[in-house]
């Protein structure tokens, strides 16, 4: 698990190329300014108070994906039940602060997703 990396994954590379070139400007692993959050966010729109999050299909327990290692399960279990505490718990606290939260899992057509996310900014920019 030490050499899982934290940010730049296969995923959000293809992401963030797919945002700029829809002319998209953003931070990266950034935390989100205004909160109390200490989780950063893989892809931060500030102009729109958009936080997208690129969530792995294993780590984060994808409906359709996730599987239970067969070895030490208890002790897995417990790891991702406190993974998807935080996620819900970084969800609730942005949208407390006003951010839009976007999570795309891994699995995601990235055209698909980019296309989402560029929809939501604009609609969040045209805001009154």
């Amino acid at each position: 698990m030490r050499r899982t990396g934290r940010r730049d994954t296969i995923a959000e590379l293809a992401l963030r190329r797919a945002l700029h070139r829809r002319s998209l400007r953003f931070l990266t692993d950034a935390i989100p300014p205004g909160t109390n959050c200490r989780r950063r966010a893989d892809v931060l729109l500030r102009g729109a108070h958009i936080a997208v999050f690129v969530d792995g299909c294993f780590w984060h327990c994808c409906p359709g994906h996730a599987h239970l290692p067969k070895s030490n399960r208890q002790w897995w279990r417990r790891k991702f039940d406190g993974a998807l505490r935080r996620d819900r718990d970084s969800d609730a606290e942005l949208s407390a602060a006003g951010w839009m939260v976007i999570r795309v899992w891994e699995h995601e057509t990235v055209e698909v997703a980019a296309d989402r996310i560029v929809r939501l900014a604009r609609q969040r920019r045209e805001r009154p």
